[in-house]
């Protein structure tokens, strides 16, 4: 349930987005003119001034922000000088590929961490639920990125499985199924184990209420106990991590395309901050933060039409 706070809070915290965006990649040191000549050229300070002028950065910088909220007002995200395209064209051939690692680790990382941790939950004593909460809670201290070059240099270089880089070769299902399909592993592992903690102590706590003695009286099995009742009431908090895997996944994602040479948009946001080009790092923080902001509010909007307290709350 959205309410008249929830909605101000969203709007200031996009709000918060567009003027972030807009001032961190000019906070960062470096002359874009710079970059975009390259070092072994040579132009006079007239030639700079014109380049300046026509990229706008000799304008005052309250100047410079009014004409990003005007192209922002009409979707515009700018023009790269880097790629010479327009940064939505860019954002929009990388972001599909990046979301073709996202939305399957997502999925996996939320059925493997809740069916996972429902158990290692319910069955806390048990050798197997200890090895794997241990499991888990190793992994979850490990960053994507390591978890990437390990399973990279293990099943990539030394055991030749998968390729070494890149989204394809040819083009084709299989082809881009086995570029994948790695990377895809990394961040499903980084999102169960984060899901698995999460549900493990959330049906630690449903465990022992009072509705699972009634059932366990009523003489259910232990597995309809777990699956049938407890399982649906201790989702509900995951339901609010799995919005937030949204942007933790995106963000691994990043740094997973970057140990695997994919050209999604973890490379394109690393070439940018290393080309300073300010169009596409303002447009590509833009598209992900908003899409990470939008995920969170649906799922406010599912918690309050699935909990009935916070109905009631709200």
């Amino acid at each position: 349930m959205l309410t008249v706070k929830k909605a101000v809070r969203y709007v200031l915290a996009g709000l918060a987005i567009i003027c972030i965006n807009f001032f961190i990649p000019r906070a960062m040191p470096g002359d874009p003119v710079h970059y975009i000549l390259g070092e072994d050229i040579g132009v006079d300070s007239d030639q700079i001034t014109e380049i300046k002028h026509e990229l706008g950065l000799d304008l005052p910088l309250h100047r410079q922000f009014s004409r990003y909220l005007g192209r922002l007002a009409r979707l515009d995200l700018g023009y790269s000088h880097t790629y010479h395209r327009q940064v939505s064209d860019i954002i929009g051939s990388r972001l599909r590929w990046t979301l073709l690692l996202a939305i399957p680790s997502i999925l996996i990382g939320a059925i493997a961490g809740s069916i996972g941790g429902a158990v290692a939950g319910f069955y806390p004593s048990k050798p197997g639920s200890r090895f794997v909460t241990a499991a888990a809670m190793t992994l979850h201290s490990a960053p994507p990125f390591f978890l990437a070059i390990l399973l990279l240099y293990l099943f990539s270089f030394k055991l030749g499985w998968f390729p070494l880089k890149g989204y394809y070769s040819t083009g084709g299902f299989l082809d881009i199924v086995s570029h994948v399909a790695l990377p895809t592993l990394v961040l499903s592992l980084f999102t169960s184990v984060r899901n698995l903690m999460i549900m493990r102590g959330s049906v630690l706590q449903e465990r022992r209420r009072h509705y699972v003695t009634f059932y366990r009286a009523k003489g259910l099995s232990e597995s309809k106990v777990l699956f049938c009742h407890v399982l649906p009431n201790a989702s509900l908090p995951l339901l609010t991590m799995i919005s937030l895997d949204f942007g933790f996944v995106l963000s691994g994602a990043l740094f997973v395309e970057i140990v695997f040479s994919m050209n999604g948009m973890g490379t394109l946001i690393y070439d940018s901050v290393s080309t300073r080009d300010y169009p596409v790092l303002q447009g590509s923080f833009f598209v992900i933060a908003f899409m990470v902001l939008a995920a969170n509010l649906l799922a406010d909007i599912l918690y309050g039409a699935l909990d009935p307290q916070v109905r009631r709350a709200g």
